[in-house]
């Protein structure tokens, strides 16, 4: 059914952090729904279920600002990395600390393996670790080769695979067993966000003004397309018809996937913004900024989903949103 054109996108905005908020990450579905992490320069992590962005709790612990965070996709553990040189495991539903995995330098990223039963973090060693959760004592493998700070690191189909970029304008493939690399991608210019589709088959990376997209099996690209603004992060559709990007110029944009043509952009935040990701379901895309703000933004806009309630008589803001839940408050 074809949205009325009256109806404009009411974001939802969850406030509660105080500093920045530079990276966040979904979980997959379980039996409560899915649930949406943020790490926050104030050192607090927060969890909230996704599709409302009501706060659930905060892992508190770290003594510094935390640059990067991860659920588990059954979502019953997250992980984060901070400026105190150290990565934590937390129990997701309780809030409790499982492990602390001590570090060199500043943790700038965290991931889980597929099973959850690996940990990998990249930080300003240039080094990438990978830690066994079932045996947490025991040393990490450790993989080097970057020449920079690492920025973001995800895994590959069942965990066999790594990728990861860097401050030293590359992305790079390794073999989790053996260390080797397998595969580089250089860039003009540093690799700000990364993103493996949920199928493992896409990586989308946002460098400088463009937004470009990988085959991960052969690493040939795809197709590249510029944004009006620099882009720090961009999210490709688990349909693969559209993807978002945001940046420097404090905008929102969806594009379409197959040309490149913008499709909407929204000036919600108040300050550049610094990560983006699209829910498990694609219904709605999430946004975290200098501001000190996540928020949500309708994929359809007008379409009843989580808090948005649309009456397709007389569609008006009010109606798409509830206000009195449009700012959710730790």
């Amino acid at each position: 059914m074809a949205v009325p054109t009256t109806l404009r996108q009411t974001p939802l905005t969850c406030s509660g952090h105080t500093r920045p908020v530079v990276d966040l990450a979904f979980s997959g579905f379980t039996e409560k729904g899915y649930f949406l992490i943020s790490a926050c320069k104030d050192g607090k992590p927060m969890i909230r279920q996704g599709d409302t962005g009501d706060w659930l709790g905060t892992f508190e612990g770290h003594k510094g600002a935390v640059w990067g965070v991860a659920l588990s996709q059954d979502a019953s553990k997250a992980a984060s990395g901070a400026a105190d040189f150290i990565a934590k495991v937390w129990d997701a539903v309780t809030g409790e600390e499982v492990y602390s995995f001590q570090h060199q330098h500043i943790v700038k990223c965290v991931a889980f393996s597929p099973d959850g039963s690996l940990l990998a973090t990249g930080s300003n060693e240039k080094l990438l670790r990978i830690y066994d959760l079932n045996n947490p004592t025991g040393d990490p493998f450790i993989i080097s080769g970057h020449t920079s700070g690492l920025r973001h690191i995800s895994f590959l189909g069942k965990g066999e695979k790594i990728v990861s970029c860097a401050d030293d304008r590359t992305v790079r493939f390794w073999e989790r067993s053996t260390g080797k690399e397998i595969h580089r991608i250089d860039f003009a210019s540093i690799p700000n966000g990364m993103e493996v589709s949920n199928d493992d088959a896409i990586l989308t990376v946002a460098s400088g003004n463009t937004v470009s997209f990988w085959n991960t099996t052969n690493f040939e690209k795809i197709k590249e397309y510029q944004v009006p603004s620099q882009v720090h992060s961009a999210s490709l559709h688990p349909s693969r018809s559209v993807f978002v990007c945001g940046g420097e110029d404090f905008k929102m944009y969806k594009m379409d996937y197959s040309n490149g043509q913008e499709l909407e952009s929204f000036k919600g935040h108040f300050g550049p913004v610094h990560c983006v990701r699209f829910s498990p379901d694609g219904e709605l895309y999430a946004s975290g900024s200098e501001d000190g703000t996540l928020r949500l933004w309708q994929t359809t806009v007008g379409k009843s989903y989580g808090l948005w309630k649309c009456s397709t008589e007389t569609p008006t803001s009010s109606e798409i949103l509830s206000p009195a839940k449009a700012e959710t408050a730790a």
